[in-house]
This record gives C-alpha cells, sequence and structure tokens, in this order.
C-alpha cells in the first residue's frame, strides 16, 4: 500500500515567521504601525507557526518541533502583550519588555548551536536571529537608536528564513534542489 506523500510543515513555519518578523520591523523601522504586527503575531507568525510545530513532531524533526512551536508562542505572547500595554491590562515597562527579549535572546543562543550543525542556511538564519535579539536587548537597556538597527538587520533575517522556505518549496515543485542551503558550519 503506497503512503499519501506528505506536506512539510517547515514551509509553513518558515513562512509564518518571516512574515510576521518582516512585518513587525516594518514598525521597528518607522514604516508602519502596530496593528499589522498585531494580528499577524496572533495568527500566521504565532497559530499558523506553532501548528507548524506540532506536526514537526510526527516527522521526527525536533529542533522544527521545538523552534516553530516556540516561536509561535513567542508571536502570540508579544501580540498579547502589546495589546495588554494598550488596554492598561498587565503592563509591561520598556525594561520588562527588555527582560523578556533577554530570555528570548538566551532561548535562541541554544537553538543557534543546534542550528550551526543542520546546514548554512539555518546557521545563518539564526545567527542573524541571535544577532537582532542582542541589537533589541541593548535597544531596551539604555541604547534605544539600536532599534532601527535591529529593524534593517532582522529584515535581512526574515529573508533569509523565506529562502530557506523557497528551498523546500522550490525542490518540492521542481524534483530537485534549486536554491543551495550550504553545508553545516559545525560538521561534528
Amino acid at each position: 500500500m503506497d503512503q499519501q506523500k506528505q506536506g512539510n510543515p517547515a514551509v509553513v513555519g518558515l513562512g509564518g515567521f518571516g512574515l510576521t518578523t518582516m512585518v513587525l520591523q516594518f514598525h521597528n523601522v518607522g514604516w508602519m504601525g502596530i496593528g499589522p504586527v498585531i494580528w499577524l503575531g496572533l495568527i500566521f507568525g504565532g497559530l499558523a507557526q506553532m501548528i507548524a510545530g506540532f506536526q514537526e513532531k510526527s516527522t521526527g524533526n525536533n529542533f522544527g518541533y521545538c523552534a516553530f512551536t516556540a516561536y509561535g508562542a513567542f508571536w502570540i505572547s508579544l501580540a498579547l502583550l502589546l495589546i495588554g500595554n494598550q488596554f492598561n491590562i498587565y503592563v509591561s515597562s520598556k525594561t520588562d519588555i527588555g527582560w523578556f527579549l533577554v530570555a528570548w535572546t538566551l532561548f535562541t543562543a541554544i537553538l543557534w548551536v543546534g542550528a550551526l550543525r543542520i546546514h548554512g542556511a539555518m546557521a545563518t538564519t539564526f545567527t542573524l536571529l541571535l544577532i537582532g535579539f542582542i541589537l533589541l536587548d541593548l535597544a531596551h537597556f539604555g541604547y534605544p537608536q539600536l532599534t532601527v538597527v535591529a529593524g534593517y538587520e532582522l529584515m535581512v533575517t526574515a529573508l533569509a528564513a523565506w529562502y530557506m522556505m523557497a528551498h523546500v518549496i522550490f525542490a518540492d515543485v521542481y524534483g530537485r534542489s534549486i536554491l543551495p542551503v550550504g553545508n553545516p558550519w559545525i560538521k561534528a
């Protein structure tokens, strides 16, 4: 009996991560308001990415399971934090948000170490994400001008995630690898 081909949940996870990250950076550099970030954070970056993470579990991909589920939760919690601030419910100060970001920086550092062993595109994406979080941490603890720097840097991060998404989609559609992802940065 032939098994039906299954889709790769990473395309949704990477798509949601990239798009929501990109739109947040449009806000961070001053191009748009926060509204679209909230809604994308709840739905595409949050819910859809979290579902993709849960689907990664059935593929046996612990890295994808952890990353997509966790960053889905990140987007949902960030959106709810911003909604809470807007409506004066469990208000988070700039320092509170800074420590929230520091915790996510530390979490990202763990995944970054794993990403170095997957392939070059994954290592690049997580290196850029880690740098972006560090810049946002510094922006919240005394260097607010770094928010814009982080915004542009994290736009590149979003593009790197989309590159991996495109790699998976194009390989499936064309039946061969079209976009190279490179070798792992750490081999053993």
